[in-house]
């Protein structure tokens, strides 16, 4: 009988084939580049091996881009038909639940999973990504600790199990735990790029900036062949840089690290969700400051022309539009917006409710703002400010969103509201708002 490398039964054709899923499986979990070609090495090996296509699926998932769909849909099709083991065909069920819209069903279906099967890194890395992306934190921490007890540091992929109960941890507020996890997550392998991302997370709540960039500095070395996760970290390192107002670094990192359009990583996927996000957030932050950032934006309004309609990821999508109102797409901008209705009203999904009750009042702040409308902005955006957190993200990217709602309250003259969002702000963060970029200017002005 042929096993993993984490000891769960597998319908692998040989040793060799159960390895090469194995190098994928580490792929995947350290953020590698190489990890589709590893991927497809394995499927040459045993081509009849139900996990592998249903990886192939998972990985066309991953992009949060309807062209993709089809591909992951073909992929399922395929280790559905070649049957499995009743673990595997878990996999696959809840892989077909979030090709089909339900990625709440595919949450829920790991959970199951991993209550008979603790040692399924699989599921449980697939589970921490959705749930992350849905906001769902609580459970994010939930399922890190019921698999803990079972794995230990002899077992393959335990520093990764660390990397994601320190990010879980961090989203949840309880960063001792989550340093500490990290921090050893890297002392086991300082190239495990998912630990170094959630102690930047930890230092960035609690407004260790020097520390952060000396962090992300000192780690740098080991992180070659990594994939946009290294931009992600690149775009960490310029948060730290914005807080100290340094302006010219945070442009610079943006050109040559997180926004460098010649990167392969870039241009194997030029519209990634989280690039994008990254680049579109750090433009808006800059621009709040006064921060010339020349014709930077152009390349992201032409991708979110390019992606109307696309609503998979719901935090993506005030970042689109970002894109089109900054650059004056004012005609583009209200196709999203009926793009995004139609969305909601024909899919009954729980991503489908999330962007009618969170996204789309965003984005239509967004429109009111570049118009110079800044109480409708706030009017727009006030009934989703409870449930932002739906959209997913970190706190630290769902930060932008809070400095959109604070900037149009402060243009509006509407204080009760500007209140409301500092009130919100110093109770989600350890850091207070009067030694945030963001929010200290309104901070001091606004001081009870």
């Amino acid at each position: 009988m042929v096993h993993d490398a984490q000891g769960n039964r597998a319908s692998f054709a040989s040793a060799e084939a159960a390895q090469a899923f194995d190098h994928t499986i580490e792929g995947f979990l350290k953020y590698r580049a190489d990890t589709p070609l590893r991927l497809k090495a394995a499927l040459k090996l045993d081509g009849e091996a139900p996990m592998l296509h249903a990886m192939k699926g998972a990985f066309a998932l991953l992009a949060y881009k309807a062209a993709h769909i089809p591909a992951a849909k073909g992929a399922l099709d395929q280790a559905r038909a070649l049957g499995g083991n009743p673990r595997e065909k878990m996999h696959v069920a809840a892989l077909d639940a979030w090709a089909e819209g339900g990625q709440d069903r595919a949450i829920a279906i790991w959970q199951e999973l991993l209550a008979e099967h603790p040692r399924d890194i699989l599921a449980f890395r697939l589970h921490h990504f959705a749930s992350f992306w849905m906001g769902k934190s609580p459970e994010m921490m939930a399922a890190v600790e019921h698999v803990m007890p079972h794995w230990d540091g002899g077992v393959p992929g335990y520093g990764s199990i660390l990397a994601c109960r320190s990010f879980a941890h961090e989203e949840c507020g309880s960063l001792l735990i989550a340093e500490a996890a990290g921090r050893e997550a890297i002392r086991r392998d300082p190239a495990d790029l998912w630990a170094a991302h959630a102690v930047a997370h930890v230092l960035e709540m609690q407004g260790r900036r020097s520390e952060g960039i000396g962090w992300i500095k000192g780690l740098a070395s080991n992180f070659a062949g990594g994939n946009n996760l290294l931009h992600h970290l690149s775009w960490h390192q310029a948060m730290f840089h914005m807080e100290r107002g340094e302006f010219d670094e945070v442009l610079r990192l943006y050109d040559t690290g997180f926004r460098d359009l010649e990167s392969p990583v870039t241009q194997m996927q030029p519209d990634l969700y989280i690039d994008c996000q990254n680049a579109a957030s750090m433009l808006f932050r800059l621009e709040r400051h006064g921060v010339p950032v020349g014709d930077r934006w152009e390349e992201l309004a032409e991708k979110a022309e390019a992606r109307i309609g696309d609503c998979l990821s719901a935090f993506t999508l005030p970042h689109w539009m970002m894109a089109l109102t900054a650059t004056g797409r004012f005609e583009a901008a209200e196709r999203m917006m009926e793009a995004m209705r139609d969305y909601s009203r024909a899919n009954t999904g729980e991503n489908a409710r999330i962007v009618r009750d969170a996204a789309i009042p965003c984005c239509a702040a967004l429109i009111l703002r570049a118009r110079g409308d800044f109480p409708g902005a706030v009017e727009a955006m006030r009934p989703s400010i409870g449930g932002l957190y739906e959209l997913g993200g970190s706190h630290a990217q769902q930060d932008v969103l809070e400095q959109l709602f604070l900037d149009c309250a402060v243009k509006a003259g509407m204080e009760a509201d500007v209140r409301l969002i500092l009130e919100r702000v110093a109770g989600r963060w350890p850091t207070p708002p009067e030694r945030r970029l963001g929010f200290a200017e309104a901070a001091r002005a606004y001081r009870d």
